[in-house]
């Protein structure tokens, strides 16, 4: 075997270098791939990494739009408390189920005066109607008696009064006679009215004053009733009207809280009140549109809770809903006469459709006595 022979086995000869370098080559081919597998694989996680960076941000954009898509949405939102309370304002319960004269009886601030004297008229005449019986609630046989218990009504109901008088004026039937009473036994008959010491000192001092100063009689005009001790304009127009037929207006709690219900007049002085409602009113109608004014605000227009829906002159008050307004509520809250109850007075006129108050168990045999 030659040198050559020997070298070429020794090293493989070409084909050993075929073999190494076809058995090279898949190493080769294998890295490459698994090189550029490790570059995919980097370049899809960088590509998720920057997909997910890109989310939030895409997200915001999107949320944005969303957003300004739904604005509108928002603004009419805002606007649908309108639309509701138009809705509710359109499907509330018709006015018209008050009385319809209601809405134009007037009464504000604004209304003429010969506006208010028409209202004024209307008022009157259906009270008329109403309480055609209407007088004064106190029980009297002279100027003297209704003077006396006039004076006697203050803070107190005319009921009291009624049930009180009997006795007294059996003991002091004359200006004289009470103008000498001991105050002591004067205090003690007059005790269920209330106030009775400041009452009683009253009584005294008016009594004396008539019998000093006007021969035992009652005066005739206001000017010399005021002048009498716990005598004041309400008290001298009750007994003008009543005992001497002179015209006048008794401002009483119930007179003026009616007339300022009615909105005839926005004073609340009592003087005031009695200018206003004079000029409204023929004077003939003065004394009687105070007892009928008076008879309502008793029985039926109550302070506190007017019994609207019993109100037979409902349609021409501007203040109807104050009280109740369901017909059958209402006529529970009536009083006297108009709920089936006996009256104030014990001896009423014959025209008088309730029935007569009952004399004071204790004062009884004494109210007898004086009858």
């Amino acid at each position: 075997m030659s040198e050559r022979e020997a070298a070429k086995r020794a090293t493989g000869g070409p084909t050993a270098a075929k073999k190494t370098a076809a058995k090279k080559a898949p190493a080769r081919k294998t890295a490459a791939k698994k090189t550029a597998g490790t570059k995919a694989t980097a370049e899809k996680t960088a590509t998720r990494a920057t997909a997910k960076k890109a989310t939030p941000a895409a997200n915001k954009t999107a949320a944005k739009k969303t957003a300004a898509k739904k604005a509108p949405a928002k603004t009419a939102a805002k606007k649908a408390p309108v639309n509701t309370a138009a809705k509710k304002s359109a499907t509330k319960k018709p006015a018209a189920k008050k009385p319809a004269a209601k809405k134009a009886s007037g009464g504000t601030s604004t209304e003429s005066k010969a506006s208010r004297a028409r209202r004024a008229a209307r008022i009157n005449e259906a009270l008329a109607d109403v309480y055609y019986y209407a007088h004064p609630e106190l029980d009297f046989e002279n100027p003297f008696e209704l003077l006396v218990a006039t004076v006697l009504s203050a803070q107190t109901t005319d009921l009291r009064v009624n049930q009180t008088t009997p006795a007294l004026f059996a003991s002091y039937p004359t200006p004289e006679d009470m103008a000498a009473a001991n105050p002591e036994e004067l205090e003690e008959l007059i005790r269920p009215t209330g106030f009775f010491r400041s009452k009683a000192k009253s009584l005294l001092g008016l009594s004396a004053a008539l019998r000093d100063n006007f021969g035992g009689e009652v005066p005739g005009t206001v000017d010399e009733l005021v002048t009498l001790p716990g005598v004041g304009r309400k008290t001298a127009f009750v007994v003008l009207g009543n005992a001497f037929g002179v015209p006048g207006l008794t401002v009483d709690t119930h007179f003026g809280r009616l007339v300022r219900r009615w909105k005839l007049t926005e004073q609340t002085d009592a003087v005031k009140v009695e200018q206003e409602i004079d000029a409204l009113l023929p004077k003939s109608e003065w004394t009687m549109f105070s007892h009928r004014t008076i008879f309502h605000g008793r029985r039926i227009c109550h302070s506190r809770k007017p019994a609207c829906g019993a109100c037979p002159i409902a349609e021409l008050c501007p203040s109807y809903g104050e009280g109740e307004t369901d017909p059958e509520k209402a006529k529970k809250l009536l009083k006297y006469e108009m709920g089936g109850q006996p009256g104030q007075r014990l001896k009423p006129p014959a025209d008088y459709p309730g029935q007569p108050a009952p004399p004071l168990p204790s004062r009884a045999p004494a109210a007898g006595a004086a009858q």
